[in-house]
């Protein structure tokens, strides 16, 4: 990334919550506590132009959400219970509050809002599988310019990482696949 490119960009950390973190989560990823120090890193550069979002469950179970409630049902926990906690790590990564939304993908009016239309925005975090492809594939649709930080990224294994990256690879250039030392040099 350019100096300028840099000086534009957002920063959204997806997700960096303990069910996401604690190794005897039926969701945890092996790889978050690597992550998650290229997560603070980045956001100390970002500053202010960094926003963190968490997966919250939806109470709406007429959907297919109600069918994925009956196979994780650890998950089908009140949006209070500490599983959907951010992570002490990630405490002050933001100034503005998280972006709590009951999706995997989390690009929408909410994130718009604050980034602006046709943003540059760097992805970090969990799971690059799930929420981080979901949200990458949305924005890049949506008109934004992607940077996904693959190192600061935590998928559920590390074949389905790499399968992650590979499909949202597919998508230049709207999305660019990076790491950050490349984002910060």
């Amino acid at each position: 990334m350019t100096a300028r490119a840099l000086d534009d960009a957002w920063l959204v950390v997806i997700d960096p919550q303990s069910i996401f973190a604690a190794p005897g989560s039926a969701w945890g990823s092996p790889f978050f506590a690597e992550a998650m120090p290229r997560i603070r890193a980045l956001a100390d550069v970002f500053g202010d132009r960094v926003l963190v979002t968490r997966w919250m469950p939806t109470a709406d179970r007429s959907t297919s959400w109600g069918d994925y409630f009956a196979t994780w049902p650890f998950a089908d926990q009140p949006p209070s219970d500490p599983l959907f906690d951010l992570v002490p790590e990630a405490a002050g990564l933001s100034p503005h509050p998280t972006i709590d939304l009951p999706t995997f993908g989390k690009w929408g009016p909410e994130i718009e809002a604050v980034v602006g239309r046709g943003a540059h925005i760097v992805l970090a975090g969990v799971s690059t599988d799930c929420c981080v492809i979901s949200t990458a594939l949305a924005a890049a649709d949506a008109g934004g310019h992607l940077t996904i930080a693959a190192d600061a990224c935590a998928g559920s294994t590390a074949e389905n990482h790499a399968a992650a990256l590979q499909v949202m690879g597919l998508y230049p250039p709207q999305i660019t696949i990076s790491d950050t030392a490349a984002i910060l040099a």
